[in-house]
């Protein structure tokens, strides 16, 4: 979950917004009556991601074409990677038909100008992962699907602490380095809530040591743990935690540069389908676990939601909340397949 899109764009948005939306917060588009589709023609809704390269998005597009096809609708698919794009997408949207849209946000900031261009080419908006911030910082009111992403966090922080607990290892050996991203809401609840696991299972706060990334990839993890690395060469044994899988990925790595390995590496991260490089290798590494988040729901259901809003009027829920599963090497097929993320031959 990288944050993009520059203070320039954030300007740009926001003489949009007074253009074309005035001071609100977030409405939707309201003109067309409930199920009215242009000309009687197929619906069509529009799925934006931020990271069309990444699985996890990949996934999401995935679930929502199968939506498409129970229900009878078009997806299009678009990656929308900073906030021009984005603008210029619900336009084409627009252009072609489409009465609403899906979307997970290169940038929350840019909330209101997005719903400003909605608004102006008479879409519905649906946003998922990530929720926009309004230009008073406050969540807008627009329909969300996310995470439970406090509980996710705790459930990572209760893996790590029975981890430490059945390995024996002497905790004045032991710490826990928590790679962090506090700038994303959603990132600042789930390594909040691994901390809070990790002291209920009675690891103790003052062992507890974190280390910002710049960004939310392995690489912004892996300069990040290393300064960590460098300013407490006194452990011998890590719990690891970050905001998703790649951020703990990036921890193990720096630390196997380190001299650290299996033995002395827990890592258990959240996300689910970057990972799964770890949990094929031959030889087992320091990435332990992950907190599975499934794509079903946030590319399926959102879909099917909008889908029904634009057919029926039936206005999707506020605010969505959809959990994870742990999973680890020896579970993690089974669980995958029965979330539909992996086939009966175990490919995604």
């Amino acid at each position: 979950m990288r944050v993009c899109g520059g203070s320039l764009w954030i300007a740009a948005a926001l003489v949009l917004v007074s253009t074309v939306w005035g001071c609100g917060d977030g409405g939707q588009p309201n003109s067309s009556a409930a199920g009215d589709v242009p000309g009687g023609d197929r619906i069509r809704i529009g799925f934006l991601v931020k990271q069309p390269e990444e699985p996890w998005f990949q996934q999401e597009w995935k679930f929502a074409e199968k939506a498409g096809a129970k229900y009878g609708f078009d997806v299009i698919k678009i990656g929308a990677t900073d906030g021009e794009k984005v603008l210029s997408a619900i336009d084409n949207l627009a252009a072609q038909g489409a009465q609403g849209f899906v979307i997970c946000t290169p940038d929350v900031r840019l909330g209101p100008a997005i719903m400003a261009k909605a608004n102006a080419n008479q879409l519905k908006v649906f946003t998922v992962d990530d929720q926009f911030v309004g230009s008073d910082g406050a969540f807008m009111n627009v329909p969300y699907m996310g995470i439970s992403a406090r509980d996710i966090g705790e459930s990572v922080g209760h893996t790590l602490g029975a981890e430490f607990k059945r390995r024996g290892w002497p905790i004045e050996e032991t710490a826990a380095a928590g790679i962090t991203f506090d700038e994303l809401n959603t990132a600042r609840d789930r390594t909040e809530g691994a901390i809070a696991g990790l002291i209920a299972e009675g690891f103790p706060a003052d062992r507890i040591y974190t280390a910002p990334q710049r960004t939310t990839d392995t690489e912004g993890s892996f300069n990040a743990a290393g300064t960590l690395l460098t300013q407490h060469p006194e452990i011998k044994r890590w719990l690891v935690f970050g905001m998703n899988d790649e951020g703990v990925m990036g921890a193990v790595r720096a630390m196997e540069g380190r001299g650290f390995n299996t033995d002395t590496v827990v890592g258990v991260g959240i996300g689910g389908s970057t990972c799964l490089v770890e949990f094929e290798k031959a030889t087992p590494s320091g990435f332990y676990a992950t907190c599975l988040i499934s794509p079903l729901r946030h590319g399926y259901e959102t879909a099917e939601l909008l889908y029904k809003w634009i057919k029926d009027g039936t206005v999707p829920p506020k605010d969505t909340r959809t959990k994870g599963f742990i999973i680890t090497r020896e579970n993690y097929k089974q669980v995958m397949t029965e979330q539909g993320l992996l086939d009966e031959s175990g490919t995604l």
